[in-house]
């Protein structure tokens, strides 16, 4: 199985990470990450997250993430790009 997005460009202090439109939206598992994570969303986007327990957010600003917290990213029109900034 194939990974769901690319990365762009990778650093010690961050990822920059795309997520295609036409990606299907069953890639799109819940996961855990190994550190912390802020994520800034770079563009406009109607895609969003949603973290273990609660209801779905729309991605804008920044978003943190801490380690080992259950998410996910929830398909929207357009790709999807993030800065991923490793804590």
């Amino acid at each position: 199985m194939s990974l769901p997005y690319k990365d762009l460009e990778i650093t010690d202090q961050y990822i920059i990470r795309e997520f295609n439109e036409n990606i299907d939206p069953i890639e799109l598992l819940w996961h855990r990450d190994d550190e912390d994570r802020t994520i800034e969303v770079i563009g406009e986007t109607d895609w969003q997250i949603q973290l273990d327990n609660q209801l779905p957010i729309l991605l804008k600003g920044n978003i943190c993430i801490q380690r080992h917290a259950w998410h996910r990213v929830i398909k929207g029109q357009k790709n999807l790009l993030v800065k991923i900034n490793k804590q």
